[in-house]
C-alpha cells in the first residue's frame, strides 16, 4: 500500500508502517493543485495535519483513496461525508495530545487567577506589587467545561486535587457524569459557572458561537478560557464583555484569525483592528496554538495513529 505523507509528524508513524510492509513518501511540499492533476492517484493512503484541506475535488483526484489519518483531533479540514460517501475510512488521534493539552488549559488558568504573568512582568521592571496581585483560588470555583470529548475530559481530569466542582454539558452526549465532573444541562452550565473552558470541534454550528447573545446568559462574571478553535469565538464580542466586567479574564490558546492551516494569520483590515485590540489588552493570556503541542504528545499522536491505520479493515 502507498501512503503519502502530506504533512509532517513523528517518525515513529512511518517506522511503523514501513515494518508493517506500507510503502511511505515523504510529500511534504505537495500542493492542492498537483492532487487535482492526478499525480496521487495511485495512492491508498495520506497523512495530513492542517495544511492542506482534503474536499470533494481532491477526494475525487485521490481515486484509489482507502483511508486518511489526520494527526491531531479537528477533522473541519476534511470533507467527511464526502469521504464516507466514497468508503474512505478517517482517523485521527486525539488521544495524543488530550494530556498536553489538559496541562496546557489548566496552566492557562493559574497564570489568570494568580495574575502570573503581569506579577513577573512588574518585578522584572523592579516593582514590588503585592496587592496588585494577590490571586484567586481555584478551589472555591466552579469549572463550567463545554465540549466533553477527549480534550474536555483530560481538563477534568487534571482539576483532581484542587477541590474545585467541575461541572460539563455537551449536547452531542450525556451519561458522562461521574466522581470527576458533574453533567449539567446547557441552563445550569450558564447559572453555576465561574470559569468557563471551550473544548468544541469547529464545525458550522460552533463557529461563532461565543458571541455577545451566549457571554451574556452567565449569570456572573466568569473567567474564560479557549483551546479548541479560534472561529469558535468572536473577538470583538468577548473584547466588549471584558469591557462591559461580564469576563473578568480570558486566556486563548486560539483566535479567531488562524488561517484554515493554523500556520499564521489571515487579517483584513477589520481584523487588524481587532487583534490590536486584542493584544492590547492587559486582562488577556495568549499563547500560539500549542496547548497539543508538547515533545510527548508530537511522538503519542503518531504512535496512536499507527495503531488505528494498522487495525483498519
Amino acid at each position: 500500500m502507498k501512503v503519502a505523507f502530506l504533512d509532517t509528524v513523528h517518525e515513529i508513524l512511518n517506522e511503523r508502517l514501513e515494518a508493517s510492509g506500507y510503502s511511505c513518501h515523504e510529500c511534504y511540499d505537495v500542493t492542492h493543485e498537483q492532487i487535482l492533476e492526478g499525480e496521487f492517484n495511485d495512492y491508498e493512503g495520506i497523512v495530513i495535519r492542517s495544511r492542506l484541506t482534503i474536499d470533494a475535488r481532491l477526494l475525487a483526484a485521490l481515486s484509489s483513496l482507502k483511508w486518511i489519518a489526520r494527526s491531531g483531533s479537528g477533522l473541519d479540514n476534511i470533507d467527511v461525508k464526502e469521504a464516507e460517501a466514497r468508503g474512505v475510512q478517517i482517523v485521527n488521534s486525539p488521544e495524543g495530545n488530550r494530556d498536553s493539552v489538559g496541562e496546557h488549559t489548566l496552566g492557562l488558568l493559574l497564570m489568570l487567577l494568580h495574575k502570573l504573568k503581569s506579577g513577573d512582568k512588574s518585578v522584572h521592571s523592579r516593582l514590588w506589587q503585592r496587592e496588585e496581585h494577590r490571586g484567586e483560588e481555584l478551589g472555591v470555583q466552579t469549572v463550567g467545561i463545554i465540549g466533553f470529548g477527549e480534550m474536555g475530559s483530560a481538563f477534568a481530569e487534571k482539576l483532581q486535587g484542587f477541590r474545585c466542582k467541575v461541572i460539563a454539558y455537551d449536547k452531542y452526549k450525556k451519561g458522562f457524569g461521574s466522581n470527576i465532573v458533574a453533567e449539567v444541562s446547557e441552563e445550569e452550565f450558564f447559572t453555576q459557572s465561574d470559569i468557563v473552558s471551550v473544548h468544541v470541534p469547529w464545525t458550522s454550528e460552533t463557529k461563532g458561537m461565543v458571541d455577545g447573545v451566549w457571554l451574556d446568559r452567565f449569570s456572573k462574571p466568569i473567567t474564560f478560557i479557549n483551546t479548541s478553535r479560534g472561529a469558535v469565538v468572536k473577538t470583538a464580542d468577548l473584547l466588549d464583555a471584558i469591557d462591559a466586567d461580564k469576563v473578568k479574564s480570558a486566556a486563548l490558546d486560539v483566535i479567531e484569525f488562524e488561517g484554515r492551516s493554523l500556520e499564521g494569520l489571515e487579517l483584513d483590515s477589520e481584523g487588524q483592528t481587532t487583534l490590536n485590540r486584542l493584544l492590547a489588552n492587559d486582562k488577556i493570556l495568549i499563547t500560539p496554538h500549542v496547548a497539543g503541542w508538547s515533545v510527548e504528545s508530537y511522538y503519542k499522536l503518531s504512535s496512536v495513529l499507527a495503531d488505528k491505520i494498522l487495525s483498519l479493515s
